[in-house]
């Protein structure tokens, strides 16, 4: 089922903004948001600032907070990317290289340590900035997962992680993770799946038809 999502759902893998500190600040602001909006808040963002920890480590959250309101809990993340500014400039010398030249899990745990990062964030930037062949999960990894039988319905992160990377060369780890996203949102979709039309329904334990 896994090889047919990803031949029948490619994705071209994208490389990424600018830099780890840019996908690292987009990716708070995609945390439970969709993507119009969360891209919306990084574009009005980039606007006023440049996104920089030296930038944004002296801006407001008041200021950040006008930047990003489109983005869902916009308080909160604009305290964690003004928090996350002045860790990285003052601990990081203003570079996230020599966290992401660490062994992945070694630089998996550092990233975490920082405020509004958590594994979803760490692994993203692992796999699109560092390279490493991790599979981030998101709300439609955990869905497809969960309704073909890859884990159990309650599984968490690191369970849905570590079984779909046992099953995924790590070559294909990257493509996969944009396959299954993709699928998750044109088919596989929460309300209403398109079981149908579903080029796995013969094989998926959770098939509507």
């Amino acid at each position: 089922m896994l090889r047919r999502i990803l031949r029948d759902f490619p994705v071209r893998p994208w490389s990424g903004r600018s830099g780890a500190f840019s996908v690292l600040v987009g990716t708070i602001l995609s945390q439970n948001t969709n993507d119009r909006n969360s891209d919306l808040a990084y574009r009005r963002l980039a606007r006023r600032f440049q996104i920089t920890p030296e930038v944004l480590s002296g801006a407001s959250v008041g200021e950040i907070i006008d930047s990003i309101r489109v983005a869902g809990l916009y308080k909160s993340k604009s305290r964690n990317i003004k928090r996350v500014s002045e860790i990285v400039l003052r601990k990081y010398n203003g570079r996230l290289t020599s966290v992401l030249h660490m062994p992945a899990e070694e630089a998996r745990n550092e990233l975490m340590a920082l405020p509004g990062v958590g594994p979803k964030t760490a692994d993203i930037l692992l796999a699109f900035v560092a390279g490493r062949d991790v599979i981030p999960v998101d709300t439609h990894i955990t869905r497809v997962s969960n309704r073909l039988g890859i884990v159990p319905r309650n599984a968490r992160y690191e369970l849905i992680r570590a079984r779909l990377e046992e099953l995924v060369p790590p070559k294909e780890r990257l493509r996969m993770h944009l396959s299954m996203i993709r699928f998750g949102r044109e088919t596989c979709r929460a309300p209403r799946p398109k079981c149908v039309v579903c080029p796995i329904n013969r094989s998926c334990p959770s098939s509507t038809i």
